[in-house]
């Protein structure tokens, strides 16, 4: 029987990419390429490659035009805009992405940010270790209970489905947007009512939550017409992609007080630049894009991705297709 052949390009510890190709089905040949293989090496590989695995390096549109045996491009994570999809499109080879995967881990992550920003968890750290103690930075008046606390979910995929499911146990209430509504069924299992619009969300919200992929229509889905609708009391939490939320007007309705905070796991730029004025901010939270990296997860998106391939294979439907 003839070897699937699978090129693996990716930016993983090399620990985690023997984890990734020990989750592959017997018969596969699995050749890993690290961030930064010169092109000159990619590009045979990429020729013969029956499948491509990717795991968020840049991916160049020059990969796309040379694998013409390719049946299918998985990416290991739920985002896939490093991809030139439309291009993979012309040429005739599906991109999948990973679709629940990470989901509880980001989701978790979602919640971290809330509660550091409620409770004021990175200004109490720092006072604490300062020796200050409480003095000021943690107040009766200036820390919260997501208890009773109407959260707007942006995004019901998987990873908004997650977090809507672990609000539930703090006692939050919960609505969502999204253009593809839920059923009535769904609605019901994860407690949640849509809105009418993204704006009745924000103007209602004490807390929002954004959890959607990075498409030309979410780029700066959240600007500055629409931070202004969110109330002063509420904060805005982004797990999903940092170019979905304007962050020039994010940096001037937190400075301005017009919202309490933002927890921000992604940024429009990253690396965040050391000047970058959202740094300044002690109403912001920030984790350097790590919500979806948990070691549990890579086992989950490997298996998913390999499925997948085997999937269509044996002539079965693909799923997650972005494209």
């Amino acid at each position: 029987m003839k070897k699937v052949t699978v090129v693996f390009l990716s930016s993983l510890s090399p620990s985690l990419v023997d984890e990734v190709i020990s989750c592959a089905p017997a018969g596969f040949d699995v050749k890993a390429y690290p961030e930064g293989t010169a092109m000159e090496m990619l590009v045979p590989a990429f020729q013969n490659a029956d499948f491509i695995l990717h795991y968020s390096t840049p991916f160049p549109d020059e990969l796309i035009l040379a694998a013409k045996k390719a049946r299918l491009i998985s990416v290991l994570s739920a985002g896939y805009d490093r991809i030139n999809v439309k291009l993979a499109r012309e040429c005739g080879i599906p991109v999948a992405n990973n679709g629940g995967a990470n989901s509880i881990a980001v989701a978790e992550q979602a919640i971290l940010h809330m509660l550091s920003l409620y409770r004021r968890f990175i200004p109490a750290d720092r006072s604490v270790r300062a020796g200050r103690w409480r003095k000021g930075v943690v107040t009766r008046e200036n820390t919260f209970e997501l208890a009773g606390k109407l959260v707007g979910i942006v995004g019901m995929g998987n990873i908004g489905k997650q977090t809507a499911l672990r609000l539930h146990a703090f006692e939050s209430r919960l609505q969502y947007y999204d253009m593809y509504p839920l059923t009535e069924t769904e609605e019901g299992m994860f407690r949640v009512k849509r809105c009418n619009s993204l704006e009745d969300l924000l103007r209602s919200s004490d807390i929002v939550s954004v959890h959607l992929p990075l498409t030309p229509e979410t780029r700066k889905l959240i600007n500055s017409e629409r931070l202004a609708l969110m109330k002063p009391t509420a904060i805005l939490i982004n797990t999903g992609r940092g170019p979905i939320v304007d962050q020039q007007a994010l940096f001037e309705a937190l400075r301005n007080g017009k919202i309490a905070g933002a927890g921000l796991d992604v940024l429009e730029k990253e690396p965040a630049d050391p000047g970058d004025p959202i740094l300044t901010l002690d109403n912001v939270s920030l984790s350097p894009h790590v919500g979806g990296h948990p070691r549990e997860t890579y086992l989950r998106r490997a298996r998913n991705c390999f499925d997948n391939m085997q999937a269509l294979l044996e002539g079965k439907p693909l799923r997650w297709v972005v494209n």
